[in-house]
């Protein structure tokens, strides 16, 4: 039986939240949908608010936060982030959360979780990448790296995800689909730049030199509706991790609760 699983409720730009799940201890990565939305699909799951134990954050961008508002009635949850990004929520919010301060780059324990923090290049105030880590020994220990919202692969980031189980990778935006959208040279800049979004060949290029002899499960997420399609990440990304393939998903930007977007759940 595993002690780390997981299910993503949904990923685009549109909104993203996914459920984490150890044997002392269930929690939300990111919570971009209503309460509301948050809760119905949790319902799906079997599982109730009351079931939440934690709340992590990895920005305060709408699609990563838009159900703080709805969640800070729930006065049993303890919401994690470091004081930059608790800031951002925290000014669109008319209640204080409970929030529970990490320094980016530091690791923590919650519950019977290990927790590892580190920065991410993306064009908010200090996001940051998670690896939760659950398991007393090396042998026993499992991983699960989140990595969204980053507009490259930095050091920090390979060192964090060099040995873990499974990983959620960004893999936003197909560059012929971006240039021939509407959206402003401004914004296409930004996405593209290293403080934007991952684009299919920059999350290929990182995993062909990616040897984890340890990954059971790879999930390409945060898939941009408008500029991407399900298709193209399979095609570029899916091939690059060679003998590996077999163990990934791309998660559909237009569904909640996701074929195939979990872990063990």
């Amino acid at each position: 039986m595993k002690k780390l699983s997981f299910q993503i409720i949904g990923s685009s730009s549109s909104g993203n939240c996914a459920v984490l799940r150890s044997p002392n201890c269930t929690l939300l990565i990111d919570a971009g949908f209503s309460g509301k939305k948050i809760k119905e699909n949790l319902a799906t799951l079997g599982l109730s608010l009351r079931d939440i134990d934690a709340v992590f954050f990895t920005h305060e961008h709408s699609d990563h936060s838009e159900g703080a508002r709805g969640l800070s009635r729930e006065e049993h949850l303890s919401f994690f982030a470091n004081r930059l990004t608790a800031e951002g929520i925290e000014r669109k919010l008319s209640r204080r959360l409970d929030w529970q301060f990490f320094e980016t780059g530091t690791t923590f324990e919650f519950c019977d979780l290990r927790v590892t923090t580190f920065a991410i290049p993306h064009d908010t105030n200090d996001p940051v990448g998670f690896v939760f880590s659950c398991g007393e020994t090396a042998g026993t220990t499992e991983k699960l790296a989140w990595v969204t919202d980053c507009g490259k692969i930095t050091n920090p980031v390979r060192r964090a995800v060099a040995d873990v189980n499974a990983l959620v990778l960004e893999s936003n935006y197909d560059e012929k689909m971006l240039d021939a959208s509407g959206r402003p040279l401004e914004l296409k800049a930004r996405i593209r730049g290293t403080h934007g979004h991952l684009s299919n060949d920059a999350a290929a290029a990182f995993l062909r030199e990616y040897e984890n002899d340890r990954l059971e499960r790879v999930l390409f997420a945060h898939v941009s509706r408008e500029c991407n399609d399900r298709g193209n990440v399979e095609h570029v990304c899916v091939p690059a991790l060679g003998s590996r393939a077999s163990c990934a998903t791309v998660v559909d930007p237009f569904a909640f609760l996701p074929k195939n977007a979990g872990w063990g759940f």
